[in-house]
């Protein structure tokens, strides 16, 4: 060992003794790397310990300010009541609130942690003022200033979720039938409401709490868009949620709770449920994904490329079949556009062609088999036309 290398060692020794309030001798070995990790955990431990930096996830922790009293008994008592039926949840309606909390992981040193106040407060944006949803309907399909049709929903996670899902659904076409289906006239919203339900649940489930930002969802005449702050948790992807995918919370207690009722399932079928709901209703696929950092966001398509909507446009038998298809799949080539509209590889790249070039359709590469098809929107027509 060298001069310089014998200076070195006691200094080492004494920075890292000096990250406790005790003395401890400890031997670094590693050089300078291994000093700056031991230091580095020495002081997150004592950041923990002196409660500087939480140990725990923000719906674990206790909240400072809520007692018992910020708990609402009749939110607690709706929740058993709906879980029983619906899970099979072994306490009884009756059952003391700190019991329930108990069993629901919602307590912390016996204090009512975040997510607690979330679901069952009385009045949780007293203590988390930004736990709520914006909804807002525009006519066309982009944003307008000021918005024609703005409402805010606030209250427990179940109550924000209900009121979001009634908002949508009276926003969108629905026509009701006869009483011949039934001892009540069935209705029939032109987007199933599950898929609008599981876009909302999912965003209230998987949302980042500790951010200012509020979930927001939007109601064009051509999609419904709901988006909340907090962006995918790896390994997932927007492409992988189109597959069979494990399910990553970031708030695995208020999953539990929405699970239990039967707002949610818990093994990643969500998205696999949408995708399989529009295509039995011939509405194009939903997409994912978030186009700001520290986001995500669910577009759930409406069927506005209606007969009339083609025929207005000049559409062939030909682009009318593989838009069905494209409806279905999401994405179309031209090697399948030929198979399902019969037509050869010329005619293909023509009919192809003029979609993009009214705005209908928007090309993903530019040459070769990578080359795909997807739909754009009514907007780009509105603004190619």
């Amino acid at each position: 060992m060298g001069a310089d290398d014998k200076a070195r060692q006691p200094k080492m020794a004494a920075l890292v003794r000096k990250a406790g309030d005790q003395l401890i001798r400890k031997r670094i070995v590693g050089g300078l790397p291994d000093l700056k990790q031991a230091v580095y955990a020495s002081l997150v431990e004592d950041l923990v310990r002196r409660g500087e930096i939480p140990d725990a996830p923000f719906e674990e922790r206790a909240h400072e300010d809520a007692g018992f009293d910020a708990i609402d008994e009749k939110a607690v008592a709706t929740f058993i009541r709906r879980a029983r039926n619906e899970r099979q949840f072994p306490m009884a309606e009756e059952t003391p609130v700190g019991d329930v909390l108990t069993h629901l992981h919602l307590l912390s040193d016996g204090r009512v942690t975040n997510a607690g106040v979330l679901l069952f407060g009385c009045d949780p944006q007293r203590f988390l003022p930004c736990a709520e949803v914006r909804c807002m309907h525009f006519h066309g399909t982009e944003v307008q200033r000021p918005v024609p049709f703005y409402r805010v929903f606030k209250g427990n996670l179940f109550e924000q979720v209900d009121q979001a899902v009634d908002f949508v659904l009276s926003k969108v076409n629905r026509s009701v039938g006869t009483r011949a289906e039934g001892t009540c006239a069935p209705v029939h919203h032109e987007i199933p409401r599950d898929m609008v339900a599981e876009a909302i649940v999912n965003a209230v489930a998987h949302r980042d709490y500790t951010s200012g930002a509020a979930i927001q969802v939007s109601v064009f005449s051509d999609r419904i868009e709901v988006w909340n702050p907090g962006e995918l948790l790896p390994p997932l992807t927007p492409e992988s949620l189109r597959k069979p995918h494990r399910s990553v919370l970031r708030n695995p207690r208020i999953a539990e709770a929405l699970f239990l009722a039967h707002y949610i399932e818990k093994y990643g079928t969500g998205t696999l449920m949408m995708i399989r709901e529009s295509r039995e209703h011939s509405l194009p696929v939903p997409s994912f994904g978030g186009n700001q950092p520290g986001e995500f966001g669910t577009t759930v398509w409406r069927d506005w490329l209606t007969e009339e909507v083609m025929a207005e446009l000049g559409l062939n038998d030909r682009q009318k079949k593989g838009l069905a298809i494209l409806k279905l799949n999401g994405t179309i080539t031209n090697r399948e556009y030929q198979s399902e509209a019969g037509a050869i590889a010329r005619t293909a790249t023509r009919d192809l062609k003029k979609l993009v070039e009214i705005g209908l359709l928007r090309q993903i590469g530019t040459t070769g088999r990578n080359t795909r098809y997807i739909l754009s929107g009514k907007r780009d027509i509105n603004e190619t036309n």
